[in-house]
C-alpha cells in the first residue's frame, strides 16, 4: 500500500488475491459514456444539416436572383448594340494603368472572319452583365455552370474556344427570349 493506502500494483501483486471490479460499475459508466456520445453526435449532425441546409438556401436564392436578373438584362431593348471595349479599357486602366500602344496592336491583331468572345451570343450576355455591374463572381459562377470559360471575360476580342463554327451556326437564328431563359429552369 502507499501512503494514500491504495494498493500498488505492480508486478510483485498476485493477481489471483486481487477482487474483481464489480461488472455493475464497468456496465453503468460503458452505458453512460456510449448515451452521451451518442446525443453528442446527434447534436453535431443536426446542426450539420441546419447549416448545410441554410447555405443551399442561400445559394438557390442567389442563383435565382443571378436568373431574374439575366432576365431583366434580356428585357432591355437598346442593350444588343452596346459594345464592350470601352469597358475593357476602363478596367484596365483601373487595374494595369493605362494600356499601352502594343496592347492595342495585339487586340487589333484578330481577323475580322474569326468569331470572337464579343460577338458569341453564349458569351455575349456576360460582358453585358459585366457592363452594368454584375459583381464579377456571380457572373464567374454562372458561366462555370454553364460550361463557359469565365477567364474568356476578361479578353472580349479573343477568338472563340472551339473556333468560329459553333457561333456561326447561330448568327442566322435570331435569338428569342425563350432561347435565353432556357437555363432558368430547373
Amino acid at each position: 500500500m502507499d501512503e494514500d493506502g491504495l494498493p500498488i500494483v505492480g508486478s510483485g501483486v498476485d493477481l489471483t488475491k486481487v477482487p474483481a471490479i464489480q461488472q455493475r460499475r464497468v456496465v453503468a459508466h460503458l452505458n453512460q459514456f456510449v448515451v452521451h456520445t451518442v446525443r453528442f453526435l446527434n447534436r453535431f449532425s443536426t446542426v450539420c444539416e441546419e447549416k448545410l441546409s441554410n447555405i443551399s438556401l442561400r445559394i438557390q436564392q442567389i442563383e435565382t436572383t443571378l436568373c431574374i436578373l439575366e432576365a431583366k438584362l434580356s428585357s432591355i431593348p437598346g442593350l444588343d448594340e452596346v459594345t464592350v471595349d470601352g469597358l475593357n479599357q476602363q478596367q484596365s486602366v483601373q487595374t494595369n494603368g493605362p494600356v499601352s500602344a502594343s496592347q492595342n496592336q495585339s487586340d487589333e491583331a484578330v481577323p475580322e472572319n474569326v468569331m470572337t468572345v464579343a460577338k458569341d451570343q453564349r458569351y455575349a450576355r456576360y460582358l453585358k452583365m459585366v457592363q452594368v455591374g454584375v459583381p464579377q463572381m456571380a457572373i464567374r459562377n454562372k458561366m462555370l455552370m454553364e460550361g463557359l470559360d469565365p477567364n474568356l471575360l476578361d479578353t472580349p476580342d479573343a477568338p472563340v474556344p472551339g473556333g468560329a463554327a459553333s457561333g456561326t451556326e447561330n448568327e442566322d437564328i435570331p435569338a428569342t427570349s425563350s432561347d435565353s431563359e432556357s437555363s432558368f429552369s430547373d
